[in-house]
């Protein structure tokens, strides 16, 4: 029994009863979510006994933004809750993501960059459905690929959607909206054609899985590989790159064996099908648009292939034929003769760098453009090597300065610990390498090096470069036996070979073997 001595409640007492105030029980009952059961003689508006709870129910679907007319069909059981909250959940879902494109475009545009000319389209790509934004890409696929039958291609262009997570930083926005305006370019559309071409010539038919992950693990080790030696100072065509690309081209060949005609080992026509692949595949805005992709869905970016991809193909036109290992090159250093040799050419360079004053550190030397200093760091840097592939942790600080602020100590350290370590460690009678080369040859080519720059250095200072006469012909001998083959071009390690002199010494003439102007 209510206040009246009736079941039906005044609206004053409901809104006691609820804590809803009066003019929101009315407004409520107007829009029809909560008829009044009767009406008083004056006209006031009495609630049945179900009306808290019912008004708790509206209350509830007010409060998570159910739409009025929505409410009025679960009141009036013309809607199953389930299915309203179902259809509400739905809206809300389009609304959250239509502000987070708001909030994204709003945050790219405060980053900076962004031009009034240019909101307009930032936002209407901004609110694009995911279908919307993979038609976008998949149209221009489908444009650039017409007629060309390279199925494995055009699925894996395909496979790669530009999805968008649901709240995008601005950089993630800011990439979609260069990639859906890269797509439109007709040279990214004609690099995606060539490629394709390619693939349907010589690609394989289909990939599996596991020939994805061989495949990523070449082109990982291409870059890395490459990568080192581009900080190594090597020179693609010299002759030090050779063993760098036998190694990828070992680690290649497997990757080949379901493409027609494939190469089955290592010689002149493999490496000419890698070096076509590797230029093939260096399509600039190719590589631009796999990168914003990765940026749009949060993936990790590839490596920048760049610099890498252009000394592996420079390495390969240089090194298109194999080195083939002379193993009687090996056969020639007579191990105990050739430590003599390190220690008399030591001797005779550390006698130049004892002499020196600060300000001939910074003198040019006929060496690739060095000073005295760098060449000086140079030698440094190779004793240091040779002593760390003896003792089996081999040196990866080629770029470190290893003079410090005492060049004369740090060459003579050096030499002093070289030849400590050649003697210890039993280097000049064990064998190094996938070639097996003696160490004794490694010591070998030190003393080449040494040699040759101590001449450099003798150059460089106006002192008289014949070093070490009592080594220096048989180390010209060594050095004509051991790099005879050796590619000769601008960018190699070695010039082409200079003319001699009458009456030259060997020192003179070993520099003019190894490129030197005498």
């Amino acid at each position: 029994m209510y206040e009246d001595g009736t079941e039906l409640l005044p609206i004053g007492a409901l809104s006691r009863l609820t804590g809803i105030p009066v003019k929101t029980i009315r407004n409520w009952s107007d829009q029809d979510l909560l008829p009044p059961a009767a009406r008083t003689p004056a006209g006031y508006r009495l609630y049945g006994p179900d009306a808290p709870a019912r008004l708790e129910i509206v209350r509830s679907l007010r409060d998570l933004g159910v739409g009025t007319a929505a409410i009025r069909a679960v009141m009036r059981r013309e809607s199953t809750l389930a299915d309203t909250a179902e259809r509400s959940a739905a809206a809300l879902d389009a609304q959250i993501a239509a502000l987070h494109a708001q909030r994204a475009v709003l945050r790219a545009v405060a980053a900076g960059g962004t031009t009034a000319r240019e909101l307009p389209q930032m936002t209407r790509l901004a609110r694009l459905t995911a279908g919307e934004r993979r038609r976008i890409v998949a149209d221009a696929i489908d444009d650039a690929l017409t007629g060309v039958p390279a199925p494995s291609y055009r699925g894996g262009l395909l496979a790669a959607t530009p999805d968008l997570p649901d709240d995008p930083t601005p950089e993630q926005l800011a990439a979609w909206i260069e990639l859906a305006t890269l797509v439109r370019d007709p040279e990214l559309r004609a690099a995606w054609r060539r490629l394709a071409a390619y693939s349907a010539r010589a690609a394989p038919d289909s990939h599996t899985a596991a020939d994805t992950e061989a495949a990523e693990r070449v082109a990982a080790l291409m870059h890395t590989r490459a990568e080192a030696a581009v900080t190594d100072g090597i020179a693609p065509d010299s002759p030090a790159a050779a063993p760098v690309v036998a190694e990828l081209v070992a680690a290649w060949l497997p990757t080949q064996a379901a493409v027609p005609d494939p190469p089955t080992e290592d010689g002149p026509a493999a490496r000419a099908r890698l070096l076509e692949q590797l230029e093939t595949a260096a399509e600039p805005l190719v590589e631009r648009y796999w990168r914003l992709l990765c940026t749009v869905t949060g993936r990790p970016a590839p490596p920048r292939w760049g610099a890498a991809g252009a000394w592996t193909a420079a390495a390969l036109r240089a090194h298109l034929t194999p080195v083939e290992v002379d193993r009687g090159a090996f056969a020639g250093t007579d191990p105990e003769r050739v430590l003599c040799a390190y220690e008399r050419v030591v001797g005779a360079v550390g006698g130049l760098v004892a002499g020196l004053r600060p300000v001939d550190l910074a003198r040019p030397t006929p060496c690739a453009g060095w000073t005295v200093r760098e060449l000086l760091d140079h030698m440094v840097w190779e004793s240091l090597m040779v002593a760390s592939i003896a003792e089996g942790t081999p040196r990866t600080d080629h770029c470190a300065d290893h003079l410090g602020d005492d060049p004369r100590a740090a060459f003579e350290g050096s030499a002093r610990t070289a030849l400590a370590v050649f003697r210890s460690s039993g280097m000049t009678a064990r064998t190094f390498g996938p070639h097996e080369a003696p160490g004794a040859l490694l010591v070998q080519q030190v003393v080449i090096e040494l040699l040759a720059h101590g001449w450099d250095l003798a150059r460089a200072l106006g002192a008289p470069a014949d070093l070490a006469p009592e080594v220096a012909e048989e180390t010209l001998a060594a050095a004509r036996r051991l790099y005879g083959a050796a590619p000769r071009t601008a960018g190699g390690s070695f010039a082409p070979e200079r003319p001699a002199p009458p009456g030259a010494t060997a020192a003179d003439r070993l520099a003019a073997y190894l490129g030197r102007d005498v």
